[in-house]
């Protein structure tokens, strides 16, 4: 009986002890494979740093590394805004670019400019064609159906081009352009260009203002000017106005004109189309202001404060993410139908990435050869200045805050001061009749207020009215 029984024993040491060994191995590999998992950030998504040629994916989970800022982890949930248009959009187009899926597409990808056009149709017509998604489209507003219908698009024709190689001013330049200013207009907005050119969108040499140890004048760079438009329906207008802005095109040469239709929703196509023509064209230029043809910027001070950037410790590295404006954070879509920025949940849920306002923000110009190769992959978004919070989140790039953008005005009774004026470097809204009357304060009352800094840089910002 012993016997049998040391038999036996032996029997079922040899059978469950590789049993054993193989649970303890797929345990620990289920444990490891969670705690990488909550080590890392971005939730299915690839990083790229320097341009597509130096992607990596990124796991899911709440990043460790320092060199990493925390991120709104709403805007890459992978399930739960899975019925949004939109976020199911992208998601297709983050699955087929994860390197670890995928990892022969994605390289052959960084060679053939045809592939991610054709990967951005691919993912839309997959989710335009499911038949909840039709049904919803019936239920958008006029003009969410109708950005819908044509964001697959990106393709349009120049119709006007601006003089110079990269915009207005290009003449008689003794070092690199320092600004080039990408003010967003529509055709019958000639006062508001015609201000702007003879205030502060003058081109050519303009001078900062600072002193140096002597007392004297120094610094200043040489600026640039173009005005982006979209074409006009005729038919809508009453009017065609295509001759005129052909003849203010022959006189001021800072035009340049898309082929697409010029509505709200379609301002995030001037941005896309704005960067590949200056990817093309202003390779060397060093900084690039988009702003608004209503808004008030204090050049001088725009100048002097660029320069400043310039000469920070390792600004060489630091330039290829530079952005600054008035940054909201984390903001939430605007659900209320009356509202020119409403964005309906059935097409986009979370919360959206920090982006700066669109009435007007400074970012270098490495970081927009950046922003157009990241637009390549990230379909095209209704509200343009949340656009670029979605393509600088993805280059894992974060837009700096500075109160001296006032994208909402002046706290209340502030502008009243002598030299309100003088530490700003952009105020929102300012009419035509405005901003030429405020030009010429600003140069009367320059040298009282010469020596005013801007903005504390410290100070809270306040929450944003929209």
């Amino acid at each position: 009986m012993a016997r049998c029984y040391r038999r036996w024993r032996n029997v079922l040491i040899c059978v469950c002890s590789p049993c054993i060994c193989l649970a303890l191995l797929c345990i620990y590999a289920a444990v490891v494979l969670c705690m990488s998992m909550n080590g890392t950030a971005l939730p299915g998504t690839t990083v790229w740093e320097n341009g597509p040629e130096s992607a990596r994916f990124v796991a899911s989970g709440t990043l460790s590394n320092n060199s990493f800022a925390a991120l709104p982890k709403t805007f890459w949930e992978r399930h739960s805004h899975g019925d949004a248009f939109w976020n199911l959009l992208q998601l297709g187009v983050d699955r087929h670019l994860n390197p670890i899926l995928h990892p022969n597409k994605i390289n052959r990808g960084f060679d053939n400019s045809t592939f991610y056009e054709s990967l951005l149709k691919e993912s839309f017509f997959e989710v335009y064609d499911r038949d909840s998604m039709r049904r919803n489209f019936d239920k958008l507003p006029q003009q969410m159906q109708e950005f819908v219908s044509h964001m697959q698009m990106r393709d349009y024709p120049t119709l006007i081009l601006p003089n110079g190689v990269c915009g207005a001013g290009a003449k008689d330049e003794k070092e690199l352009p320092l600004l080039l200013l990408a003010i967003k207009t529509r055709v019958l907005n000639f006062k508001n260009r015609q201000a702007i050119r003879q205030t502060w969108g003058q081109v050519g040499w303009v001078a900062g203002q600072k002193r140096n140890s002597s007392g004297e004048e120094e610094g200043g760079g040489y600026v640039r000017r173009v005005f982006l438009l979209g074409k006009e329906d005729p038919e809508e207008l009453g009017v065609d106005v295509s001759e005129l802005l052909q003849v203010e095109s022959k006189l001021y040469g800072d035009i340049l004109q898309f082929d697409f239709k010029d509505t709200f929703f379609n301002l995030t196509l001037k941005d896309v189309l704005f960067w590949s023509w200056f990817s093309r064209v202003c390779g060397r230029t060093r900084f690039v202001f988009k702003g608004d043809d209503d808004v008030f910027v204090n050049t001088p001070k725009m100048i002097t404060y660029l320069q400043d950037q310039l000469k920070k410790p390792k600004a060489h590295e630091t330039m290829k993410d530079f952005m600054v404006g008035d940054v909201i954070a984390a903001a939430i879509p605007n659900r209320v139908n009356k509202s020119k920025y409403f964005i309906p949940d059935s097409f986009y849920k979370g919360l959206y990435p920090a982006y700066a306002g669109g009435g007007g923000v400074v970012y270098s110009g490495l970081l927009t050869n950046r922003l157009h190769n990241m637009s390549k992959m990230v379909h095209l978004f209704p509200i343009d200045d949340v656009y670029v919070g979605m393509c600088m989140i993805r280059l894992n790039a974060h837009p700096i805050h500075h109160p001296a953008f006032l994208t909402f005005d002046f706290p209340e009774k502030e502008e009243e001061e002598l030299c309100s004026y003088h530490r700003i470097l952009l105020v929102h809204k300012r009419s035509p009749y405005q901003v030429v009357k405020l030009w010429a304060n600003v140069k009367k009352t320059q040298t009282e207020c010469w020596d005013v800094d801007l903005k504390n840089a410290d100070k809270k910002k306040k929450k944003p009215k929209i």
